[in-house]
């Protein structure tokens, strides 16, 4: 390892003689947020897929933190929140967040639970099934969820997909108050808040990937440009 929270070295996935993403090095420091940015079909979900150890790469490694005894291992040092919430809609958001720290077997689930409830203002609805909630909430809910065991990285695929503005503006709070604590990597079609909340970005197009300059986060037009330039056809 490299001190990276996360370090990913010849990471590449095929879906036989289709390449979903090409041999891929990436370093992701502690406490750092990565932007995964790209057109539909770049690779994104892939990557976040392999990074979440949801799929296993066809070339390549990823390490999360220190070596990890095993897969199980490794996956349990990440928390993510995928297209779906990964929510029981019949149970309350306390339930939810319960279960789901007996699942990952920490310690004291329920003192887990009402910690997360508290620090993302959750405590109005904590006795509301789920499948009540706007999607918004849900999505703050999910995040916790992903949270419950302390991970290490927390991936975030299209978290703000669906989202009304003010409820977009109110998890990017969220995860910019993440920052320095958790290592973040998240996708997003939304460059402005990416960029916002980014601390590096990597752009992936036809499943090929580089790392943009920082710098790129303070020039939204250069940032836009860049990934409107990816999907292009080549001539």
């Amino acid at each position: 390892m490299s001190g990276a929270a996360i370090e990913a070295r010849g990471l590449a996935r095929r879906f036989g003689a289709l390449v979903a993403l090409h041999p891929l090095d990436l370093d992701v420091a502690p406490g750092r947020v990565l932007a995964v940015l790209g057109p539909n079909g770049a690779g994104k979900s892939t990557l976040i897929r392999l990074l979440s150890g949801l799929a296993r790469p066809s070339a390549g490694h990823v390490a999360i933190g220190a070596p990890a005894a095993d897969r199980r291992a490794r996956r349990a040092r990440v928390g993510l929140l995928a297209h779906e919430t990964l929510l029981y809609p019949a149970l309350t958001a306390r339930e939810n967040l319960r279960f789901a720290g007996r699942l990952y077997g920490v310690a004291d689930p329920a003192a887990r639970a009402d910690a997360l409830l508290q620090r993302f203002e959750l405590g109005g609805v904590a006795e509301r099934r789920v499948g009540t909630f706007s999607r918004g909430t849900a999505q703050r809910v999910a995040i916790a969820r992903a949270l419950v065991h302390e991970p290490a990285a927390l991936l975030l695929d299209e978290p703000f997909s669906g989202l009304d503005e003010r409820a977009a503006e109110g998890l990017e709070e969220l995860v910019r108050g993440l920052a320095g604590h958790c290592t973040v990597v998240l996708t997003s079609h939304d460059l402005p808040r990416a960029a916002r909340l980014a601390d590096q970005v990597l752009l992936l197009s036809g499943g090929r990937g580089r790392e943009l300059p920082a710098a790129l986060l303070r020039d939204p037009v250069g940032l836009a440009a860049a990934v409107r330039q990816a999907t292009r056809p080549a001539p």
